[in-house]
This record gives C-alpha cells, sequence and structure tokens, in this order.
C-alpha cells in the first residue's frame, strides 16, 4: 500500500473542492436577495453561520485525522458535502439552501484539513512546494467557479447545483481511490494503543497559536475585498463589472506568478519570506484609503496578489514543520480554522467600523492588526530560533 497520496491527487481534489465553493459564495447573496426575496443581512447572517460550520469542520478534521482513520475522515467530509448539494439540486427553497449551506460548510471545513494534513505526508516534492501547489490549485478553483456561476445561474438554479455536485462527486472518486494510504506510516506505533501526547515543544506550540492569530487577521482583512469592497468601489461610481474584473486579475496574478514563488522559495527561510509577503499584503490596505479611481484598485490588487502569493501558500508548510508528526491533523485544522473564523468576522467587523466610524478608519486598522500581529510572530520566531521551522 501507498504510504502519500500523490500530489497530482492532492492538487485536483483541492481544485474540485474550490470550484465547487466558489460556486456558492457569489451566488448566496445574489440568489437569496433576488430570488428569494431576503435582506442583505439575511444573507450575510446565513454566510456567518455557514462559515461557523467550516471551523466546526476544520476541528473535527483534525481531531479526526489524527486520532482515528484518515481515509474515512476523508469520506465523511466528502460525503457529507456532496449529498447535501445533491439533495440542493430538487429542495432549494429559503430554508432547505439555508441549513445545506451550513451543512456543505460543515463537510468542507473536514475536506479543507484533511487534505492539508495528508499534503504534510508527502515526502517527495518540498513542504513548500507541496503547499504552495495547493494553493495555486485553490485560486484555479476559485477563478473556475466564480467565472462559470455568473452564466450558469442564467441557465436556473438546478443547474448550478447538478454543476456544483459533479464537482464534488469528482471528489469523491479521488478520495475513494487514492486517499487510502498507509495510516501506519504517518502515525507512530504508540498511537495504534491509544492517546498520544503532543510532543511539539512548547516554544513551537505558542508560535503555531501566534501564527494562527496572524492567519486570522489577514483573512479577517482578505473578507473585506469580498463584501465591502464592491459596495465602497460603487459608491465611487465604479460599475459593478469592474469590481469583478479585479477579482479575475488577482486570479489570472496569481497563477502566472509561479516563478516568483519559487524564486523566493529557493532563496529565503520560510518565516523571512512570510515575513516579506504579509507586509507587502498588509501595505496594500493602506493604499485603499488614497484609491478613488478604478486604476487604483487594479494597482492595490497587483500588490496585494504579489504578497499573498509570496507570503501566504506556505503557512501551514511553516506549521508542519514545527509540529510533532502524530499532531499534524491537529495544528493544520487550528490553521484552517483561524482562516474560517477571518473570513467570518472579517464582513461583521467591516460593517460595524464603516457605520460607526469611515471606510479611511477600517482599512488603517487591518492594516496595523496585520502588522502588529506579523511583529509578534516574526520577534517570537527569531528569539527562539525558528525562523525557518
Amino acid at each position: 500500500m501507498q504510504k502519500e497520496v500523490r500530489l497530482r491527487w492532492l492538487f485536483l481534489a483541492n481544485l474540485l473542492n474550490n470550484a465547487g465553493a466558489a460556486f456558492m459564495w457569489p451566488l448566496t447573496t445574489v440568489y437569496m436577495h433576488n430570488y428569494l426575496h431576503q435582506s442583505l443581512t439575511f444573507s450575510g447572517t446565513v454566510l456567518f453561520w455557514m462559515s461557523l460550520a467550516m471551523i466546526l469542520g476544520n476541528y473535527v478534521g483534525g481531531r479526526l485525522f489524527d486520532r482515528w482513520r484518515p481515509y474515512w475522515t476523508a469520506i465523511l467530509g466528502v460525503t457529507v458535502s456532496t449529498l447535501t448539494l445533491a439533495t440542493l439540486i430538487f429542495w432549494h427553497s429559503l430554508w432547505p439552501y439555508a441549513i445545506g449551506l451550513i451543512v456543505v460548510g460543515f463537510g468542507d471545513g473536514i475536506s479543507m484539513t484533511v487534505v492539508n494534513a495528508y499534503a504534510a505526508t508527502v515526502t517527495t516534492k518540498s513542504n513548500r512546494y507541496v503547499f504552495n501547489m495547493l494553493y495555486l490549485a485553490l485560486n484555479v478553483g476559485v477563478v473556475i467557479g466564480t467565472l462559470l456561476v455568473g452564466y450558469l445561474l442564467d441557465l436556473g438554479i438546478d443547474v448550478v447545483f447538478m454543476v456544483t455536485t459533479a464537482c464534488y462527486i469528482g471528489l469523491v472518486v479521488i478520495v475513494l481511490s487514492k486517499c487510502n494510504i498507509n495510516v501506519a506510516a504517518i502515525k507512530p506505533e504508540t498511537e495504534k494503543t491509544g492517546r498520544t501526547p503532543d510532543t511539539t515543544t512548547g516554544a513551537k506550540r505558542q508560535l503555531i497559536w501566534m501564527i494562527c492569530l496572524l492567519i486570522f487577521t489577514v483573512y479577517l482583512s482578505y473578507a473585506l475585498w469580498e463584501s465591502l469592497l464592491s459596495v465602497h468601489m460603487t459608491n465611487l461610481g465604479i460599475p459593478f463589472r469592474r469590481y469583478s474584473e479585479v477579482w479575475t486579475i488577482n486570479g489570472l496574478l496569481i497563477i502566472i506568478s509561479q516563478p516568483l514563488v519559487t524564486l523566493f522559495n529557493e532563496r529565503f527561510k520560510i518565516g523571512t519570506q512570510i515575513g516579506l509577503g504579509i507586509t507587502l499584503f498588509a501595505l496594500s490596505f493602506l493604499g485603499l484609503v488614497f484609491a478613488r479611481q478604478y486604476i487604483d484598485f487594479i494597482v492595490i490588487m497587483v500588490i496585494l496578489t504579489l504578497g499573498e502569493v509570496v507570503g501566504l501558500p506556505i503557512v501551514p508548510a511553516w506549521i508542519d514543520d514545527m509540529a510533532a508528526v502524530d499532531q499534524r491533523g491537529k495544528y493544520q485544522g487550528r490553521f484552517n480554522m483561524a482562516l474560517s473564523l477571518g473570513r467570518a468576522v472579517g464582513p461583521l467587523f467591516g460593517g460595524m467600523m464603516v457605520a460607526q466610524f469611515s471606510y479611511t478608519i477600517l482599512f488603517i486598522s487591518v492594516t496595523l492588526m496585520m502588522l502588529v500581529a506579523l511583529a509578534g510572530v516574526l520577534i517570537k520566531a527569531w528569539q527562539t530560533h525558528l525562523l525557518n521551522g
């Protein structure tokens, strides 16, 4: 029996998972508001609960991967999502749709963590390369999903759910055929007899928690682009279609910038690379304070994307370097929980800040939030000699 899932299958699994998910996220607000005649507040609340369910799935996926069976944990995640989406093809009125989204969020949360945990077992490539390829797959999937959903919705909501379900069925096929690896190869013998203590050192555990806090601030800020920036840009007189084009630029840049990522992977310590990338990412939000024209937002998105591709894909690799071999699922779960929580809180935080203060205060606050969290991580990594894991 093979001892690791081949990277090409993890890449395809992540692409299908995120393409399917990308059909759902932009669809929710439009479908609930324009077709089901619900308020934007209601659709935002459903997305918030979907994110919380995803966080729970991240936690469950990590615990089951470490303490149960990775293969059956993977099957659990994809089965929950696929069966729910298949049901929505025939039954997509308001409450079945809202509850279905939340259930899909739980299943996707398990799948996200399991894919990362499987990736941590790949030894034929460096973990930087592995996690960067997963990040690339994520973004290719998002580009495919967001580009197609607008056209598919014109054909009917049931067609959207059919195509989404097809993506998840492809994911099920990969899990069933490629993920039944030798569990003994990634778990020590002592774990077969019961629970084993976490042998990750205290300094590494503290640094991982600080990295998770940093990721929370990063994705809280990123969620503003997915929610409030469309309103901000249209308030400035920029057509909504221009906002969609900015995201296309983001996806294409991520795909074509891979040589730059390879260069950084070869020449920089992992902590240094993350520091450079997230600094650039954070400063792009400061630029939003001064943006007034469409070209300003294009330039800012280019800066944000460069920071993103340099700094974000390898964060799970840094965590993997520090986690004990039998605790990979747990710590990859914490990473994904922090990411999902940031996405859940971002739109609510942004809305409250704009209502009480202004967009300017919002952009300055998230910039400072990210830079302070990053400084804490880098100082701790330097003090504990963990800049390279």
